[in-house]
């Protein structure tokens, strides 16, 4: 049996950035849009991001949806060679022709990567950098002109992506993508991948029983075929990771948490009634797990809406994720607030 698992499902700024690297590399052009400030009211926050190519395929999001077709217009039809500053939402006719919310803004740096006298490839090396400290979960920071110049330099950890624009000069923080573990294949944690997917978190499923295992027919999700706690142990243990037991079996659930409990994973949380809940404290309690990481469970899993079938779970566990991580990336962050629509 494998003891490695697939690459997780890329989420958020990753999958926009492999994908931009990949039409680079296929030899196309792109243009990334990253939004810079915003006022009032937006779908998306400061550091959002969309990539176009110039085949009309795009990635990411800065809007919910209502720039997105004419950024692709404006990028495929003009293709700056050097990045220029986009504003959505100054005027009446803005906010009508773009359904923005009533008094919304949103200021965009659209930049292209890589150009036609690019010969030495400087963008796809400066994605590949990029990639690779997303991939080692390394904290950095990108710099950007609007004289075409891109940088990459190291950052300090802090609490989520800051952004910070001069009017001459882009300072992008990255900090790693929220990546998650579900233990125990079913329903549940297939509903759970597929929404957590779809709001930016990265996804790997731990399922060491040979009939569960074998028996998965959902391949988009990757699979690990090992013990949850040596899995915790190896990529699952620094403060931008959750873990959630949803085996409904203690001899695999209760492993996992054990880990998960003692690591610095931001959430840990277990499917289960609150009588099953109580259950799994007293055993976790009785395997000498202290009283102040016992606190940190979150379990019954998920927030009161109620919730019955799999995808309701899911959708209460997703919400639940969402509202966590939006802590943890503003706790250190006085003074920060996030506008939704």
């Amino acid at each position: 049996m494998p003891d490695t698992p697939a690459p997780p499902i890329a989420g958020g700024h990753e999958a926009v950035i492999r994908d931009a690297l990949s039409w680079l590399e296929q030899g196309r052009r792109a243009w990334l849009c990253t939004i810079v400030e915003t006022w009032g009211s937006s779908p998306r926050p400061a550091g959002s991001w969309l990539a176009v190519s110039d085949s009309g395929h795009w990635s990411g999001s800065v809007s919910g949806g209502c720039l997105e077709e004419d950024l692709l217009r404006r990028t495929i039809d003009d293709g700056a060679d050097y990045p220029v500053i986009i504003d959505y939402g100054i005027s009446d006719s803005d906010r009508d022709d773009f359904r923005l919310p009533c008094g919304g803004r949103i200021r965009l740096l659209v930049e292209p990567l890589g150009n036609p006298s690019d010969q030495n490839n400087t963008a796809i090396a400066h994605l590949q950098r990029l990639a690779e400290a997303m991939t080692r979960r390394v904290p950095v920071a990108r710099r950007v002109s609007l004289q075409g110049a891109m940088e990459l330099e190291p950052a300090a950890p802090s609490a989520g992506p800051g952004v910070v624009f001069d009017g001459e000069e882009l300072l992008h923080l990255l900090q790693p993508e929220c990546r998650l573990l579900l233990i125990g294949a079913g329903e549940v944690a297939r509903y759970v991948a597929e929404f957590a997917t779809a709001a930016d978190f990265t996804v790997t499923l731990c399922e060491p029983r040979e009939a569960f295992a074998s028996g998965w027919s959902h391949r988009y999700l990757p699979l690990a075929r090992c013990l949850p706690d040596d899995l915790i142990a190896a990529s699952f243990n620094d403060t931008w990771c959750g873990v959630l037991a949803l085996a409904h079996d203690p001899r695999i659930d209760d492993m996992g948490l054990l880990a998960a409990l003692q690591s610095r994973a931001f959430y840990v949380g277990a499917m289960g009634s609150k009588r099953t809940s109580e259950a799994r404290r007293e055993r976790l309690a009785s395997l000498g797990l202290e009283e102040a990481a016992l606190q940190r469970l979150r379990a019954p899993i998920g927030i009161d809406i109620p919730s019955k079938t799999p995808a309701e779970i899911a959708i209460s566990v997703v919400a639940d994720l969402i509202a966590a991580r939006h802590h943890l990336r503003t706790i250190h962050e006085p003074g920060s607030s996030h506008s939704g629509m």
